[in-house]
């Protein structure tokens, strides 16, 4: 699961196309299946939404959840490919994108009725 977080004014407009930006970085990064997207948008108030000095109002959050297994390369080539086609493709420039992995063991997973370690039907792979 992926939450993007952004000053309304700003994310609200490019949702759709940031979207698919971040899941074509997953699908060529990770492998991911073009029915696995699974991203939650906050657009919040300007008022609520604090960041560091140097970045513009188009400052995003973008908290990538997933199970482990993926290597330290791995994480850091979806990093660099995220910076890279959110520039290209949406026009947020690197130092407005802040990118957070947050893994999780499988079996802190729930999905379809089973914890992530009982799933023996991924159409993915989690260890690359």
């Amino acid at each position: 699961m992926i939450v993007i977080y952004g000053i309304k004014e700003h994310l609200n407009p490019i949702k759709a196309q940031l979207s698919d930006t971040i899941h074509q970085c997953m699908q060529s990064v990770l492998g991911m299946p073009e029915d696995k997207r699974a991203h939650r948008f906050i657009p919040l108030d300007a008022e609520d939404f604090y960041f560091p000095g140097g970045r513009t109002p188009a400052y995003t959050v973008i908290e990538i959840n997933m199970m482990q297994g993926r290597s330290p390369d791995t994480q850091k080539a979806l990093i660099k490919a995220l910076f890279s086609k959110i520039e290209s493709e949406v026009g947020i420039a690197p130092i407005d994108v802040e990118v957070t992995i947050k893994e999780q063991p499988a079996h802190c997973w729930g999905f379809r009725g089973m914890t992530g370690d009982e799933a023996r039907d991924l159409a993915y792979s989690v260890n690359v």
